[in-house]
């Protein structure tokens, strides 16, 4: 089977997007914030031009062709949320004890959670921001990654061990991820 000589995927920039490079950091600001990451691969090499990024691979094999096309979904993630914000929903659920929840900070404080008397913490992550609206937790920033872990920490903050979960029901849970509900 023959190797493929170069591998070049090509991202466009759109106008209002700035693209910085410097070393293995890719930087991308917008009207909506910016997005930092690093890019650290001896063989795949990432080029900023006026309007469009591209990821190179020279005769790549199988997983560096595999990490280049990541590449690119994290650089498009990057743009899209410097345009747009990231929004996932959480569901506050409680039958037993009524839980309050409040954004203080770095971090979500859940009180009186199935009764306990100190209180669980979740880390917020990055420049994300959580809204708490009645039942309803809004995690919303322009870095996916980010939004995703911290509706992801205040998820895992109310899980319980060692009780029927048919039965105790009570928690946080994610119902929509990047705009598309779950089912």
């Amino acid at each position: 089977m023959p190797v493929a000589a170069k591998i070049e995927e090509k991202i466009e920039i759109p106008d209002d997007v700035n693209v910085e490079k410097r070393m293995d950091d890719l930087k991308v600001s917008g009207e909506n914030g910016e997005v930092e990451k690093k890019f650290n691969h001896p063989r795949i090499d990432i080029i900023v031009e006026d309007d469009e990024i591209q990821v190179i691979v020279e005769e790549p094999s199988k997983k560096e062709k595999a990490l280049a096309g990541t590449y690119r979904s994290h650089i498009k993630n990057m743009i899209k949320g410097v345009r747009e914000d990231f929004e996932y929903k959480l569901k506050i659920i409680y039958s037993h004890f009524p839980m309050e929840v409040t954004s203080e900070g770095e971090e979500v404080v859940i009180k009186n959670f199935v009764g306990e008397n100190k209180p669980r913490r979740a880390k917020i992550v990055g420049s994300t921001e959580v809204k708490i609206e009645g039942d309803q937790v809004v995690v919303k920033g322009p870095d996916k990654e980010a939004v995703a872990q911290t509706a992801s920490n205040i998820e895992s903050a109310t899980k319980i061990s060692k009780v029927d979960p048919r039965v105790f029901q009570d928690g946080i849970y994610i119902t929509e991820k990047a705009g598309k509900p779950l089912r």
